[in-house]
């Protein structure tokens, strides 16, 4: 099983991150880990903490000569903001009065948070709850992504709507170009609009969200099961990107247009095997990848919306905590978008679910090991007489 654990507050001293089941010998940096944290830093609609911050995973335990040992791989992450707030978020009792946070945000985890743990002090749920938790994320994720990497995976993200502006997208997508767009939009004029939707709810003290896409390619048939519920690998990859701040929702492949239309115009035939080399080919995926809660060998497609933030410099009415009384709620600085670095917060996390589907399925100690069942289990992708020599 691969997994993580993370913990830190926003204004903390900083993140811990603890992941598990990755095999021995997998070659791992912190270099590696550093170039998906600052793609997650980038992003048009940022707010003045990305000017602050320089993440940078340091790797404690797990690795040794630039090779993961089989053990838990231990990380942290500094919070360089930290020295700004160390008497409000000391660890120790401190003398002085802090200032609670007592204004609810709506849509944020404020008034569910305190009421939930019986705090007094909002602070002590929105430390939590705020986004800064997702650099862990990354982290965590990076090293899941290195493992699907040595097997010839790759997963891209992009950001196919922001305020209602939507990309057209006709073709292979040009993934140096999404990555050098300031809204990792693969439709350039598109692109120009999203930024000024961006610019225009800045001006207003708004916020606004939009919908992400995350492709995986050379994914193998087969990760995921169809036999319980919890191991269907299309609610794996939905409960993890349900689980990224300010997501609302979550589809595979054409999930969302797919209610409209009929059978016959959802389902991708499934074409005669020419190339034994290349079985199961198919010249749609309108399914993203995954029949019956399983890899079906295409790429994997998962989209999902990220609502517009809540936290906004023109606050909405709402109450206090201690009165009940009408109030503005409460400010903390925040981006006016978060969708173009959601984007890789998704990649990472669905790397996460891929990778302990892989694992799941291949098992091995070690990455050769895994190398061994993995190549084994390729040799049976096929048509059976082909593969056997008789039918099964």
């Amino acid at each position: 099983m691969v997994r993580f654990l993370t913990a830190g507050e926003s204004h903390g001293q900083g993140l811990v991150i603890i992941v598990e089941g990755i095999p021995a010998a997998l070659p791992l940096t912190e270099d590696y880990i550093g170039a998906q944290l600052a793609r997650r830093q980038r992003g048009y609609g940022r707010g003045g903490r990305m000017l602050i911050e320089q993440d940078r995973a340091h790797i404690i335990s797990g690795v040794r000569h630039g090779l993961t040992l089989g053990s838990p791989i231990g990380m942290t992450i500094e919070n360089k903001d930290w020295v700004n707030w160390q008497e409000p978020m000391s660890v120790g009792p401190v003398e002085a009065e802090v200032k609670r946070v007592t204004r609810l945000r709506p849509g944020h985890a404020d008034l569910a948070g305190t009421m939930k743990y019986g705090f007094h002090d909002v602070r002590n749920v929105l430390e939590r709850a705020s986004a800064r938790e997702t650099a862990a994320r990354v982290a965590a994720g990076s090293v899941s992504l290195r493992l699907l990497e040595e097997f010839g995976m790759e997963l891209h993200s992009h950001s196919i709507a922001i305020g209602g502006n939507w990309a057209s997208i006709d073709g292979p997508i040009d993934w140096q170009q999404v990555e050098e767009s300031p809204v990792r939009c693969a439709d350039p004029e598109m692109a120009g609009r999203m930024m000024a939707a961006i610019d225009e709810a800045k001006e207003a003290g708004d916020t606004v969200g939009g919908i992400v896409e995350v492709v995986a390619t050379g994914v193998p048939i087969g990760l995921g099961s169809h036999v319980h519920w919890d191991r269907k690998i299309d609610g794996r990859i939905a409960q993890s990107l349900m689980s990224i701040n300010a997501v609302k929702a979550a589809s595979i492949g054409e999930g969302w247009e797919s209610v409209n239309l009929r059978g016959s115009q959802v389902h991708d035939i499934i074409a005669p095997v020419d190339d034994p080399s290349r079985p199961w080919q198919r010249d749609t995926n309108r399914s993203g990848g995954t029949e019956g809660g399983m890899t079906n060998g295409m790429p994997l497609v998962a989209r999902f919306a990220i609502k517009p933030i809540s936290t906004l410099v023109n606050p909405l009415p709402s109450v206090d905590l201690d009165t009940g009384e009408l109030v503005q709620a409460h400010y903390e600085r925040s981006d006016v978008c978060q969708v173009p670095p959601a984007g890789v917060i998704g990649e990472a996390v669905v790397a996460q679910v891929l990778a302990d589907a892989f694992m799941e399925k291949f098992g091995g100690d070690s990455i050769e090991e895994t190398r061994r069942n993995y190549e084994g289990y390729l040799k049976t992708v096929g048509p059976r007489k082909s593969i056997f020599g008789m039918g099964r």
